[in-house]
């Protein structure tokens, strides 16, 4: 036998060809998983075969893919007086109206208050029911949780705030707040904590209020007509007098205490103030004055002392365009977190900024105030996980 036919025998039968990467379902589903998460992206996929749309249906990959973009979640759209609004344009647009509250038939003329949107969550309270909503519009989810004693709404307003903790949506947490004054008018803040994970609300935290300047100034309380802003890990709420600022609450240490605002932006008695995310990261602020906006931030000097720093000035009728002649001063009504994304009113049109492009977008014409609570979500358009109807459909007076 020659040394040509020995090496032959010996030779090993050749490894089959690895498969293409596209044809491999556990690589495909890795590169799917990576597709921009605009509502469009998961239907345009699901129509390049019955393969892809099989792995895009599947509801473990469409947990997966809210989870994988949870940190950067597109603007769909907003709220208010929970009808939903889109802000994007084809074909990533939603329909108008397409996230509809399902109620009981007894409910649908009842009094319904947003308190706000964040995680992809809407959280509304029932006036009636003094329940507290917390609904997934892009699934249909709906849970209902009593408020706690205390949280009435009656006396003084009540807000609150939704949250998921940080890769986890499954669970989430409710932080309702309030005021309360007693006979000597000390008034002190309040707040509670509802975990999905335990099913119960936790122990109430308080702090005393900063006195009213004199004995006949209304008492302190929650400015309902702005949500709450999450920073980091704090809940920051505006409070209705001017001196008592900002209440925070610390969610790591489960604490309430009090900010003030930046003391000169009272020389002018028309001004706003909205809690925002500073550029660098940690607590900042947006102060209105007529036409003119005002970044500030929260920073700590060399002695550890924290206090307001003025950032950049934005001139609003420079930017949009409009003449502050004709109309009169814009208003914040709205505030994107995870976008960074002012929405103003300017009696004749909304308008949308993000604050660190300073690229704006009008939103169209109207002539009725009323607050915008930004829908911030994975939603991927036409593939059954949301947006569901059926029952009563809710057009509340709120």
């Amino acid at each position: 036998m020659s040394c040509e036919m020995s090496r032959r025998r010996r030779r090993r039968p050749s490894s089959p060809a690895a498969a293409p990467p596209l044809e491999d379902e556990n690589l495909l589903s890795e590169i799917l998983l990576r597709l921009p998460p605009d509502p469009s992206s998961l239907p345009r996929a699901s129509v390049v075969s019955k393969r892809w749309r099989r792995l895009i249906s599947d509801p473990g990959f469409s947990r997966r893919f809210r989870l994988h973009h949870h940190r950067n979640p597109p603007l769909n759209g907003s709220f208010s007086h929970l009808y939903f609004a889109s802000s994007m344009e084809a074909p990533n647009r939603v329909p108008d109206g397409h996230f509809c509250l399902q109620v009981d038939e007894d409910e649908v003329n009842d009094n319904f208050i947003c308190l706000g949107c964040r995680h992809g969550l809407v959280l509304i309270f029932h006036v009636r029911r003094l329940q507290v909503l917390v609904w997934d519009p892009v699934t249909s989810e709906l849970h209902r949780i009593a408020t706690p004693p205390g949280f009435v709404a009656k006396k003084v307003p009540i807000s609150g705030a939704v949250l998921r903790a940080a890769g986890d949506i499954q669970h989430f947490q409710v932080v309702l707040v309030t005021t309360e004054t007693d006979d000597q008018q000390h008034t002190r803040a309040m707040a509670q904590v509802y975990s999905s994970e335990t099913g119960e609300w936790g122990d109430i935290f308080s702090t005393m209020l900063p006195p009213k300047a004199s004995r006949h100034e209304l008492p302190t309380m929650i400015a309902i007509e702005s949500p709450a802003v999450l920073v980091g890990h704090s809940l920051y709420w505006l409070l209705t007098d001017s001196r008592a600022g900002i209440l925070k609450f610390d969610l790591d240490r489960q604490s309430l205490s009090v900010i003030h605002v930046p003391v000169n932006i009272y020389a002018n008695g028309n001004w706003q103030f909205t809690v925002m995310p500073a550029e660098g990261g940690g607590l900042g602020g947006l102060f209105l004055s007529k036409f003119t906006a005002q970044l500030w931030k929260w920073k700590a000097g060399s002695d550890g002392v924290a206090s307001w720093v003025l950032g950049k000035t934005i001139e609003l009728d420079k930017l949009l365009s409009i003449s502050s002649k004709k109309r009169g001063p814009p208003m914040v009504v709205g505030f994107a977190e995870d976008n960074n994304v002012v929405f103003l009113w300017t009696e004749m049109d909304v308008f949308t900024i993000q604050l660190q492009s300073l690229q704006f977008k009008n939103l169209g014409e109207t002539n009725f105030l009323s607050r915008y609570h930004p829908l911030e979500s994975v939603y991927a358009a036409g593939m059954g996980i949301g947006g569901g109807r059926g029952g009563a459909e809710l057009l509340p007076n709120t």
